[in-house]
């Protein structure tokens, strides 16, 4: 009996660390939608006011990648406990934003998009992981 409350305990932990990544993994997503939406107004030839509200947006998500995968190394400990083992890998890159502040123009907000939609779907496909993991552990 004491072991099957160690293992529950165990279970807990580790669903606790997947809400504890999820929620640095949505907060980074929510910053990364938004620096999106003022990288269009960028486009559009917003100027250096949407340029700097973007790459602030960029800079926080970029702390909450930061803590997400703090986040995600702590939840690969929990799940070594469950012998249970996962394969995320979060990594954005540096999203150009020297070559957008410094050569502002259409090309580089063009490519500072391309990086802010792939850290998007970067960021989707760690959620979808985590989220599938936590709903195996649930079912423990």
């Amino acid at each position: 009996m004491d072991q099957y409350t160690n293992y529950d305990r165990e279970i807990d932990e580790a669903v606790s660390a997947c809400d504890n990544a999820l929620n640095y993994l949505h907060n980074a997503d929510n910053y990364l939608s938004s620096a999106g939406n003022w990288g269009i107004v960028d486009l559009l030839g917003g100027g250096f006011i949407s340029t700097v509200v973007k790459h602030s947006k960029m800079d926080d998500a970029r702390r909450e990648l930061t803590n997400a995968k703090y986040a995600v190394q702590s939840l690969k400990k929990e799940l070594m406990d469950v012998n249970r083992v996962c394969n995320i890998d979060i990594n954005v890159g540096d999203f150009l934003s020297f070559a957008d502040i410094f050569f502002d123009g259409f090309v580089a907000d063009w490519l500072v998009q391309s990086k802010i939609r792939d850290a998007r779907r970067q960021v989707s496909d760690a959620i979808r992981q985590i989220e599938d993991i936590r709903l195996q552990l649930l079912k423990y």
